[in-house]
């Protein structure tokens, strides 16, 4: 009985990707509450959208049984709650793999690939070239 107690309080741990934003989620026990980098969810993102966005996978998965501490880093705030949700998604999914049907028909679990295109030698973009004149 003491061995499940202790495995039910171990942290689960994940990684939430979106552009070049890279998340560290990990779950304890406890409210609901989200801390990004040692602040709460809507101080660290700064729009209740985005924290809406981060908030998802608990609402999804209908859970409330989990604290989020995130660290991430790299990429713009967007970028960043989209790692973050992400990361919060696949970690509730170690928690409790009953749940992937639920996260995976929300999109949760998919990593959204989309990255910037590098900008090319000869143009002034990725894809943009300069105007073209005939003399």
């Amino acid at each position: 009985m003491e061995i499940l107690i202790l495995a039910e309080a171990t942290p689960n741990y994940a990684t939430g990707r979106r552009k070049t934003a890279v998340a560290r989620v990990r779950l304890v026990p406890g409210e609901g509450r989200v801390t990004i980098n040692e602040k709460p969810a809507l101080q660290y993102l700064g729009r209740r959208v985005l924290e809406m966005e981060v908030l998802t996978p608990f609402r999804v998965a209908e859970v409330r049984r989990f604290d989020a501490t995130v660290k991430v880093v790299g990429g713009g705030v967007s970028g960043q709650a989209g790692a973050v949700a992400h990361g919060i998604a696949r970690a509730l999914l170690e928690s409790d793999p009953n749940l992937r049907p639920t996260l995976k028909k929300a999109g949760l679990l998919t990593r959204d690939s989309r990255e910037k295109e590098r900008k090319k030698y000869g143009l002034k973009r990725a894809r943009k070239a300069p105007q073209y004149t005939k003399r």
